[in-house]
């Protein structure tokens, strides 16, 4: 069971890094271009960047993020035996 899991986490991961690295690195640089260097024009054009407007996607994207995510944390939760639910046993111990 962990051997499938650990396969499905390392697809998972395999396949989101890069939207998720970008998504998060653009973000950075909204906020920066937004709030330290105070450039509006920029920073619209990084915030259609960072929604994948500029390309687009913008519909599809934050979607498939979103359940990218939700896998990664689905799939690492189990992997970590957080709940892995075991029985008592009789006699005290």
């Amino acid at each position: 069971m962990k051997n499938t899991l650990r396969k499905y986490h390392r697809l998972i991961a395999t396949l989101f890094c890069l939207p998720l690295l970008f998504t998060a690195v653009t973000g950075c640089f909204v906020a920066i271009a937004d709030k330290w260097l105070h450039q509006e024009e920029l920073a619209a054009f990084l915030i259609s960047v960072h929604t994948f407007q500029i390309f687009k996607l913008d519909a599809i994207v934050p979607v498939l993020n979103g359940l990218g995510l939700i896998g990664l944390v689905a799939t690492g939760l189990s992997l970590t035996g957080l709940f892995h639910h075991q029985p008592k046993r009789m006699g005290g111990r």
